[in-house]
């Protein structure tokens, strides 16, 4: 009998910042991919509410595990526990400049901080616009600790007819980065479906 493959781990982080629906649907397209590890910072919490109506708890059976943001002495806090990489989806600009710094006052900053540590992908998905020059400066610092700046700006080449589909494209370059695979949205050169 051959044994199961297990799932890769992925830390997802929400933080404070608009754009809860690129978190969800990236939990969603998560589901059967990989093993994610949740944490939501209390600014996250109150945009979720504001923004879709959820609570942290509507969340959790789309993570594996979901920790609180004070818990520093949780798996995701330590090198030794082994992720293909965490993605901050929204990111907003004050833990975005704290992960540029090397802040790790919270689980989520300190998860973010082991990544670029370990040397494991770090993806940062902001969304505010328009940036002031400390945010665009703090971008520059995360890509050159060696996050990956992938602001929520989807496409239009693939004509999008709803939310969902302008949701999808970044979710796909999200997992193409990550090296998961899932199509959520036609690349360039493919018909739109």
């Amino acid at each position: 009998m051959e044994a199961m493959a297990e799932l890769p781990r992925m830390v997802v982080g929400l933080t404070g910042a608009s754009g809860m629906p690129y978190a969800l649907d990236l939990l969603e397209t998560l589901q059967g991919l990989a093993e994610v590890h949740l944490v939501l910072s209390q600014g996250a919490k109150r945009v979720l509410w504001e923004e879709m109506g959820l609570s942290p708890k509507d969340l959790y059976p789309l993570a594996s595990r979901v920790y609180k943001d004070g818990d520093l002495g949780a798996p995701i806090a330590s090198g030794s526990f082994r992720t293909q990489g965490m993605v901050v989806v929204p990111c907003s600009a004050t833990t975005l400049s704290k992960i540029a710094l090397g802040l790790a006052d919270t689980l989520l900053t300190r998860a973010a901080y082991v990544h670029l540590k370990e040397r494991r992908p770090l993806i940062l998905v902001p969304r505010e616009a328009p940036l002031p020059l400390p945010t665009l400066r703090a971008m520059v610092q995360a890509t050159e600790a060696g996050a990956l700046i992938l602001p929520a700006s989807p496409g239009f080449y693939h004509r999008p007819k709803e939310i969902r589909d302008l949701l999808g494209f970044i979710t796909q370059r999200i997992l193409d980065h990550l090296g998961l695979s899932a199509e959520r949205a036609p690349r360039w050169g493919e018909p739109p479906s």
